[in-house]
Formats: structure tokens, C-alpha cells, sequence
């Protein structure tokens, strides 16, 4: 039985990862090599797991800004090296400034003449990753570079790149390293933070240098798959779940923007790989061996979460999940993605009276990682 495939070939994964979880919620992919880890406990115990890495990606021809940008990202790094990457993308995202979310929606929205709009094209894709831009300050050209790019840059987080990946990857890597590396200087806290963390870990100015461009265009590559996988699907259970909603109170919007993470998150899965043998239900993990943690799964538990098949705003401990995961590696944006979400549906919510969706079946990229829709056509009106 094969746990891998893509979100674009399955109408259902949830039946899929129900299956599982009742009858091999830790299983061996023979297959592909790999260990599934299906419920809840057992994804939580890998999490927090002392002897669990995160896997290299590969890094076949790629050039020396991309190289920089992969070996220096939090997301991607262990022991020593992760500690220095998240205490630095840590310090760089609470000097965020805040940004009108309203003004960015609108310029958007003003590119569209007619009353229709595909939501994923025109708004999830493009917005989360502007907000950061403007929250650093970046110029109006350099935003613009960024933000139509950044499809390609996220491609660096693959396992395994084909050939046109990698040389977009390695033509855009080279200018947005650029364009990151001139505007940190501008930064008042740049001087301080690199001397504080190049003094604390004995690193040179230069390492430290790379590890604050990385981080920070880590924080772009994160914002653009996560964001726009929660903005679309958010949105889509508004439309199923608007009978029972009251659109013009924030607090319930911010609900349904938490249940959506839990019941229907845009990253389904995460990969970590054994550093030391492990013992997981039983059963072995050897050292080297991977693991593929299938959150979507684990959102789903029974033992974590009451009736998890129904879409349920007000279930108590909804805020549990593990779409950000949890431990040394948990999301830094996970607090800034539900705001994000919210502030956007509700002002969307606000300014056009009749909203309605013109898709019935939805699309989905073919990865296997995100279930991310290709497109949501939706009609608006005040």
C-alpha cells in the first residue's frame, strides 16, 4: 500500500487517512521506503521527539545564493544550527511592522473590472506574501519582483527539484538574495542583532549576515503555500458552513478560521528522518530511516478530538491541532496566519453584501505535501 500520492488524485483523503489510523496508525511504506504515522499521539511523539531530524533537501545544482538560503533556513536545520536560524527568524519576525490588511485587499481587488474573481489567482497567492513585504518596508518594484517569483522560490523546499525548477530556482534565488541582503542594512536593528548573535554563538558577521537574509526570505517562501492554502479553504467552508454563521462578528470568523486548520489544513503532511533508532507503537525505527507525519490525519483523531468528522467551530479544543506542529519546530507564523485569515474574510465579509461561489468541484494541485485548490471562481457584489 503506497501512502504517497498527490492531493490532485484523490477526491477524499480523509477516508484514506481514517483507514489508516483505525488499522496501521503507524505503518511501513514498503513501497517508498518510508514510515506513515497516522494519529495523533504518535505524530505528537514524533514532534517533540529528541532523535528526529528534519531531512536534508537535495541540493543537486544548485548555486551559491540557494545554497545559502536552504542550509540557513530554520524550517530546514537541526541542533545548533536550527536554534541560531529560529532565535534569528524569531527576532526579525517580532520587528514586523504592522500593515493595513484593507488597503492591500483593495489594490488587489482593483485589478479586477468585473464582479467575479478567481479568489486563489487574484488574492490567497498574492496578499500574505505583500503583507510581509510591507511590513519590512520593501520598495514598490522590489515587491513586485518578489511576489511574482515566489512560486519558483518555494520550489527550494522540494526533496527532489527537476531540472526547470532548478534553474529558475537558481536565476531567482540570485536576485531576491540581492535585493534581501540591501534592504537589511536599512534595518535599525540590523547592527545589534547581528553582533548580538554573531558574540552569543561565535559566529563571523558574514555567516550572520546570510542567516538573516535567509530567514527572512524563509519567511516569504512560508507565507505563500500555507497562506494561500488557508485563505482558499477557509473561504470554502464559509460557503458550507454561512447558514450557521454570523459573518459580521470576528471572534466566530476567527473560529472558522481555526476549525479549517484542524479539519481541513492546506499542508497535510511533514517529514522527519530518525537520527537514532526509535521505538513508535511498538514497532522499530531505525536511525536514517524516514518518517512521514500525516497531520491532516492526526487533526482527525477521535482520541483528541469529539465527533472529528464534522466541521465544528465551537468544539472546545480545536486550537490543539498540529497543522503548525509542535516542539522546536513548530510554525512561527501561526499566530500571525490566523489573524492574517480572519482580518481578510472579514473584511471581505464587510464590503460585499452577496458573495457566492461559482465552482462546485474544486481542483487541487498535484503535491503531495499541500492540498491546495488551483482556483475558486467567486462572484461579488455590495
Amino acid at each position: 500500500m503506497s501512502t504517497l500520492f498527490l492531493q490532485s488524485e484523490i477526491k477524499n483523503p480523509y477516508l484514506f487517512y481514517q483507514k489508516m489510523m483505525e488499522e496501521n496508525p503507524v505503518y511501513w511504506d514498503e513501497l517508498n521506503k518510508i514510515w506513515a504515522v497516522y494519529s495523533y499521539e504518535y505524530c505528537t511523539e514524533i514532534l517533540n521527539h529528541k532523535s528526529v531530524h528534519i531531512p536534508s533537501v537535495s541540493e543537486n545544482n544548485l548555486n551559491e545564493y540557494a545554497l545559502k538560503i536552504s542550509r540557513n533556513l530554520a524550517r530546514l536545520s537541526n541542533e545548533i544550527h536550527h536554534i541560531i536560524a529560529k532565535e534569528t527568524a524569531t527576532v526579525l519576525f517580532s520587528y514586523m511592522k504592522s500593515v493595513r490588511i484593507n488597503s492591500i485587499f483593495s489594490e488587489l481587488f482593483q485589478n479586477n473590472t468585473a464582479n467575479k474573481i478567481n479568489w486563489v489567482e487574484s488574492i490567497c497567492k498574492k496578499l500574505p506574501v505583500l503583507i510581509f513585504l510591507k511590513s519590512f518596508d520593501f520598495n514598490a518594484n522590489d515587491s513586485l519582483f518578489i511576489s511574482e517569483n515566489i512560486s519558483h522560490l518555494i520550489k527550494i523546499m522540494q526533496p527532489v527539484k527537476k531540472s526547470e525548477d532548478i534553474e529558475f530556482i537558481n536565476i531567482v534565488s540570485k536576485e531576491v538574495y540581492f535585493i534581501v541582503e540591501n534592504h537589511i542594512r536599512t534595518f535599525s536593528f540590523y547592527e545589534n542583532l547581528a553582533k548580538s548573535i554573531s558574540t552569543k554563538y561565535s559566529i563571523s558577521n558574514e555567516e550572520i549576515k546570510s542567516i538573516l537574509i535567509s530567514n527572512l526570505i524563509g519567511l516569504f517562501i512560508q507565507s505563500y503555500d500555507a497562506g494561500r492554502g488557508l485563505l482558499s479553504n477557509a473561504l470554502l467552508h464559509y460557503f458550507s458552513e454561512k447558514k450557521n454563521l454570523n459573518k459580521t462578528d470576528k471572534i466566530q470568523i476567527q473560529k472558522l478560521v481555526v476549525e479549517t486548520l484542524r479539519f481541513d489544513p492546506p499542508i497535510h503532511n511533514t517529514r522527519r528522518i530518525a537520527a537514532n533508532d526509535i521505538q513508535l507503537n511498538g514497532m522499530k525505527i531505525k536511525k536514517e530511516e524516514s518518517i512521514l507525519l500525516v497531520l491532516a490525519s492526526a487533526n482527525r483523531d477521535s482520541k483528541q478530538f469529539e465527533k472529528p468528522q464534522l466541521f465544528n467551530i465551537e468544539r472546545k479544543n480545536n486550537h490543539d491541532h498540529l497543522t503548525f506542529g509542535t516542539g522546536g519546530h513548530m510554525c512561527l507564523a501561526k499566530h500571525f496566519s490566523i489573524n492574517l485569515a480572519t482580518e481578510v474574510l472579514f473584511y471581505l465579509f464587510q464590503n460585499f453584501e452577496n458573495i457566492a461561489i461559482l465552482d462546485q468541484e474544486i481542483e487541487y494541485e498535484p503535491l503531495i505535501n499541500a492540498r491546495l485548490p488551483k482556483a475558486i471562481w467567486i462572484s461579488l457584489y455590495n
